[in-house]
């Protein structure tokens, strides 16, 4: 593969995190060729996750989440295209053409379209809000400044955004309800065990949780909205929000010939083709690990810095990451921090090494096949990062609990 060059010009669709942390990446190793940016909201690059956190609680005004200041735009040399969807891509020609009809063509393309909330089909999903992109949530604040401080709100999903958007609620003077399908929340993706641990924390906050709920429906009447449960009993509530997860943003893929599955398959170097690469949500890549070599798509805030800097680097000088990629993600929710380490599977072994349950404070161990898979954490940050080692390279259970770096 040869280096990429002056006479070059790199295309990036997608305009979030993935895309913007690219950009960095790829001037940072040097790269002084033709950069273009692509994005389909109307606003330049800026950061999702406080909006769930910091915005909808009153704390940041929406501004702040920018990370492409016009500064840094005119620092990085790189052209926005802003407002506009990409609809089609040639890899051949690497070309992509937009939805105004026009077309950019340049040497190299980066796929850092993301993903999208998970709509469900309920009556009044026009009056339904996720909590995704800065347009969700302003759209939310605005229909919540018309609500009484008290009013219940009902949340669909009691997984990472729902429990962050209860939380926020909650700290403004609302009555979240969250409306879990699963038994508990966070079972399929923490296992059993850990999300049993974490079953307290909505309760110990003030807020109210219902797992097992079945939900029929979602109407509006003259009132406001009603949630229909399968049972035939109902909810009140002044606003509905949905938390039920996303889908990759890769319709508009579906005749450039890459592989689509559950996202855009990539190699080890993030690769669909020599000059075509994917970052991000909308990744499924080839992931090197402690457990071996697997297929997975990923939706963390880290993994997609991760991938900006790997795609350039390799890009800029041929070479792949030598040390294995740590996934991590973190999660602040009912006063609590939750935070992982590694991409364990739910039915992996858990052992809890470190704190207990009553304490609010602890760290656990998952494994499978006696190797260590995975580091989970409740408000125990420092325990949990000094454990990273255990995931950069192969570490039995026994020898992690024998070295305990989470007590250092």
């Amino acid at each position: 593969m040869s280096p990429l060059q002056s006479s070059d010009h790199v295309i990036v669709v997608g305009a979030g995190l993935a895309g913007w942390r690219f950009v960095e990446a790829l001037r940072r190793e040097g790269y002084d060729g033709a950069l273009t940016l692509i994005g389909e909201e109307p606003y330049a690059p800026y950061d999702r996750p406080p909006l769930s956190k910091h915005v909808l609680a009153g704390k940041w005004d929406v501004e702040r989440t920018l990370l492409a200041t016009p500064e840094l735009v005119e620092e990085h040399q790189v052209t926005l295209h802003l407002g506009v969807a990409v609809t089609d891509l040639d890899v051949a020609a690497t070309t992509v053409r937009l939805r105004d009809d026009s077309s950019l063509s340049g040497t190299h393309v980066v796929i850092a379209t993301g993903a999208k909330a998970r709509l469900l089909p309920y009556s009044a999903s026009d009056q339904i809000h996720t909590v995704r992109s800065r347009d969700d949530v302003l759209r939310l604040n605005r229909d919540l400044a018309s609500l009484q401080a008290t009013s219940p709100i009902a949340i669909v999903g009691g997984g990472f955004i729902g429990a962050e958007a209860a939380t926020s609620l909650r700290a403004r003077g609302f009555s979240p309800i969250v409306l879990e399908a699963a038994l508990r929340p966070l079972v399929n993706v923490l296992g059993p065990n850990v999300s049993a641990w974490l079953a307290d924390l909505a309760g110990a906050a003030g807020i109210e949780l219902r797992n097992e709920q079945q939900i029929a429906d979602v109407v509006a009447t003259d009132q406001g909205l009603v949630v229909l449960f399968a049972d035939g009993s109902t909810l009140e509530a002044g606003a509905v929000i949905v938390g039920a997860g996303a889908v990759t943003n890769d319709e508009w893929l579906k005749t450039s010939g890459l592989t689509i599955d559950n996202g855009v398959v990539v190699d080890e170097n993030l690769l669909a083709t020599e000059r075509v690469g994917a970052i991000g949500d909308v990744a499924r890549f080839s992931w090197k690990s402690t457990s071996g070599t697997e297929l997975v798509r990923i939706e963390h805030w880290q993994v997609a810095n991760d991938h900006a800097a790997h795609l350039a680097h390799y890009w800029m000088t041929g070479e792949s990451p030598s040390a294995l990629m740590v996934p991590y993600f973190w999660s602040d929710q009912y006063g609590k921090k939750i935070q992982m380490l590694g991409h364990a599977r739910p039915d992996d072994t858990v052992t809890r090494v470190s704190g207990s349950i009553d304490e609010g404070k602890w760290v656990a161990l998952f494994s499978r096949g006696g190797t260590v898979t995975g580091v989970v954490a409740l408000s125990k940050p420092r325990g949990l990062m000094l454990s990273k080692s255990l995931l950069e390279e192969p570490t039995s259970l026994d020898e992690a609990i024998a070295r305990a770096p989470w007590a250092s």
